[in-house]
């Protein structure tokens, strides 16, 4: 029996255009648009590029507009740095649409006159971190650490030690972001160990202030040493610290990872974190501690440079205000409970003729925060041939390829969209 030329199972335009996601985007792009698009993969399929099964991807993935594209982060990394970090409570999306248009974020409605900007999201911080005598908010955590740096060490020394002088992502190192302030750096110590001694030796008339750092996205091990805030605030210079992480409060998941109100309990004059990290908000700088400094930092020019506009503190006022946040959901899943979902996909793959399996996993906070905590996960384990079509299909569906294996682990997905998840591996299984 002849083989069925595979250019005959090429779906039909009208056939594409009906499907529920082509005729939305038909809805904001207009019919001709996403026709154009349809006709466009046809002959891709046509042309053996891709299989008929793509044709319906392939146009969604062409269409203009797109960008950023929404992706379900399977991945077992909950604060995928380069999926944006933390998404966005859906109180905090009602807010943020809700503020695209006029507002009053810097305005009094009671009196018609100029007001403080953002207040509702500072007053919302200020009461989550009822430590800090003063807050603010710029926007993104090196930002907070810039301004501190400009207004309270330019020209001056900046007291940091050797193991604390980090590099994050995309090449950024610490010492290159201080050093643009025009503070000098003062390094003491060395890699492993550093003493209240090596600090207070280093101290003198020319120093801003004493700068700790977490390093959030490595461990040192073994011989080591580091002195504790408390220490550091006796040696009567400010001393600022860097917790990077956006943890508010103690948190028993993550012991070892420091948080704005204990360090600030511990005698730091400045905290500085980001709001898109453990927060679960979105990108943006925050200051906290004691009255004076911020007031010097909030008059600083630079800080109307790094100003964050009115759909951030929308956003961050309403994740502030939220009960949960998905990244807080995500971070206490249940094993157990993702086990089950995790099997019940595999289930329904199966009774559709695609075999799946379910093997332990071992998920990360990401981000740069709590390295070395692993998650005991659940993935779902497909061919590594799943992993292109499904990254670039509709929706798309990034997870981790580990062994020849695709791994996809449904921590970080919202369970709304496991049948999304299905569909999609369906499309790709053919």
């Amino acid at each position: 029996m002849r083989e069925v030329d595979p250019r005959r199972r090429v779906p039909r335009t009208d056939a594409l255009l009906a499907d529920p996601a082509l005729a939305a985007a038909a809805g904001t792009l207009g019919r001709d648009r996403v026709k154009a698009a349809i006709v466009a993969a046809q002959h891709r399929a046509r042309r053996g590029e891709i299989t008929p099964e793509r044709v319906r991807d392939a146009a969604l993935a062409a269409l203009p507009g797109r960008t950023p594209r929404p992706v379900l982060n399977a991945t077992g990394v909950v604060l995928h740095t380069n999926l944006g970090r933390a998404p966005l409570a859906p109180a905090a999306v009602d807010a943020l649409v809700a503020a695209a248009g006029h507002t009053d974020v810097e305005l009094d409605l009671a009196t018609g006159r100029r007001a403080r900007r953002g207040r509702e999201a500072l007053d919302a911080l200020a009461v989550a971190v009822p430590d800090a005598a003063a807050v603010h908010v710029v926007n993104n955590g090196a930002a907070a650490l810039v301004l501190a740096a400009t207004a309270l060490a330019a020209g001056r020394e900046i007291v940091v030690s050797r193991g604390e002088l980090v590099e994050i992502g995309d090449g950024f190192r610490l010492p290159d972001l201080l050093a643009s302030t025009g503070a000098r750096l003062r390094e003491v110590g060395t890699t492993n160990r550093t003493t209240r001694a090596d600090y207070a030796a280093a101290i003198g008339p020319d120093t801003g202030f004493v700068l700790k750092v977490h390093p959030s996205n490595f461990v040192v091990t073994g011989f080591t040493s580091a002195v504790p805030v408390g220490e550091l605030a006796t040696l009567g210079v400010p001393v600022v610290v860097d917790i990077g992480s956006g943890l508010l409060a103690p948190d028993p998941l993550l012991p070892d990872e420091p948080d704005a109100a204990s360090t600030l309990r511990a005698g730091a004059h400045l905290v500085t974190a980001s709001g898109d990290k453990l927060l679960g908000g979105p990108q943006a700088g925050l200051l906290l501690g004691d009255a004076d400094l911020v007031e010097r930092l909030r008059r600083h020019p630079l800080a109307r440079a790094l100003r964050v506009d009115k759909l951030t503190l929308a956003a961050l006022a309403a994740t502030l205000h939220a009960p949960a946040t998905p990244t807080g959901d995500a971070l206490r899943a249940d094993p157990g409970r993702l086990r089950e979902r995790t099997e019940r996909l595999r289930d329904l793959l199966g009774a559709d003729g695609c075999k799946a399996e379910v093997v332990p996993a071992a998920a990360v906070v990401g981000g740069g925060g709590a390295p070395g905590v692993e998650l005991d996960s659940w993935a779902l384990s497909l061919p590594e041939r799943y992993a292109v079509p499904l990254r670039t299909g509709e929706p798309a569906i990034l997870g981790r390829v580990l062994h020849g294996r695709l791994l996809l682990d449904l921590r970080a997905v919202p369970e709304s969209a496991d049948g999304h998840v299905r569909a999609a591996i369906l499309r790709v299984a053919g």
